[in-house]
């Protein structure tokens, strides 16, 4: 009897820490899934709870498992990981190693953590594996001398993706191009050739309900589909842009995969065809070009803003109409919660607006006043909080 509870009290832990794990975008949807929150704001919106100044530049966003915030900055040249609880008292900090200082200085990727491990991805393409309480190093690689890749103009970004025991990163090597790499140990489990491009700022997905499933990410001129057993790459689509930027991750649902560019690239819609293991082109659209700040699908519509094309859109998911586009706002990030819709625009402004193809439904906004540089990490909700990082620092609002 002792024994049936304790697998019952650990069955009920694994669940509760399956359900607590936010990672990139929550589960890379930018979907969150919190009840009772409000469905508009004070004038000068929601009261803020507690704030952190002294992070030093990044545009990474908050990880958070099992009560714990992880978070990463830049102070003179070297990259330093946060641990922070609930309550935004700092529990530990670690210098890791050189950062990103070249432009828009700062990490970009946000960090993955999985059963008791924090990964995490530099700018300059090493990739650390961190002990989660603690933070001590347990192992480490240099994912560009490694796999025999070259570093993108401004500097690698990817949060990684874990499957089973397979950690998934994009070195943007011509052979070894995505490689799936032993969570524990860092050894090398398969090594895919892709289309042998640069690696191009984005976080891959995991697609799971196919036949084959697998992998789909954006590397510098190409959509690629990978199969997650083996490597194996299933299919592609040629995706150009001038820079060679696609930094948002793929947004799937009924079988689809959108996938979003800016630099005037706009968005291209995939159907899934044979099990996965090709695809055909459902629907291109220049207008939908969101650069940086993804999109999101919430029933059949996708929302978002644009790049060179300044707007807001709401578009038919199925078909790619456009339901509207609307001025008026900044180019900025988006994710949802219960058919709200949460804007951080670059210029600074947090947005709450409705979910709705008639129009942008504007219902609260305020102004973040705290931080420094750009305004391009994306906010995160927990347990009734909004983090937003900018910058130099993280706020937690209560919403």
């Amino acid at each position: 009897m002792k024994r049936g509870v304790l697998v019952l009290l650990s069955f009920m832990t694994l669940i509760t820490y399956a359900q607590d794990n936010i990672q990139w975008r929550n589960d890379r949807t930018g979907i969150y899934n919190e009840t009772g929150l409000m469905q508009s704001w004070p004038e000068k919106g929601p009261e803020m709870l507690w704030s952190y100044e002294g992070l030093g530049e990044g545009h990474s966003s908050v990880a958070i498992t099992a009560g714990r915030l992880y978070l990463t900055g830049l102070k003179n040249g070297k990259g330093l990981i946060y641990v922070f609880d609930l309550n935004g008292a700092l529990l530990n900090k670690k210098e890791y190693g050189p950062e990103w200082d070249k432009n828009y200085v700062g990490p970009r990727g946000t960090v993955t953590v999985n059963e008791g491990k924090v990964y995490l991805v530099s700018g300059m393409g090493s990739l650390y594996c961190f002990e989660a309480n603690n933070l001590d190093l347990l192992w480490q690689k240099d994912l560009l001398k490694e796999f025999n890749a070259s570093n993108i103009e401004w500097g690698l970004n990817e949060a990684p993706l874990i499957i089973g025991e397979k950690l998934i990163v994009t070195p943007g090597g011509k052979q070894h191009n995505v490689v799936a790499l032993n969570k524990d140990n860092g050894e090398l489990i398969w090594s895919s050739p892709g289309e042998g491009d640069l690696s191009a700022y984005c976080s891959p997905l995991y697609i799971s309900d196919q036949e084959v499933p697998q992998i789909v990410t954006m590397t510098a001129n190409h959509i690629i589909g990978i199969e997650a057993a083996t490597g194996k790459k299933l299919w592609s689509h040629k995706n150009t842009n001038r820079w060679s930027v696609h930094a948002n991750t793929p947004v799937y649902g009924d079988n689809m995969i959108l996938c979003t560019s800016g630099y005037g690239r706009g968005s291209t819609m995939l159907r899934l065809t044979n099990g996965g293991r090709s695809v055909e082109q459902v629907w291109f659209s220049e207008e939908l070009d969101n650069r940086i700040g993804a999109m999101v699908k919430v029933g059949d519509y996708v929302y978002g803003s644009g790049d060179s094309n300044r707007y807001w859109f709401c578009v038919d998911w199925k078909t790619g109409e456009v339901k509207y586009k609307e001025r008026g706002l900044a180019m900025g990030t988006i994710i949802a919660n219960n058919n709200m819709l949460y804007c951080y625009t670059d210029k600074g402004d947090m947005i709450l607006a409705k979910a709705t193809p008639a129009k942008l439904d504007i219902v609260s906004r305020f102004k973040i006043t705290m931080g420094t540089e750009q305004h391009w990490a994306h906010p995160v909700i927990y347990k009734d909080v909004m983090y937003v990082r900018h910058g130099d620092a993280l706020m937690a609002y209560k919403i």
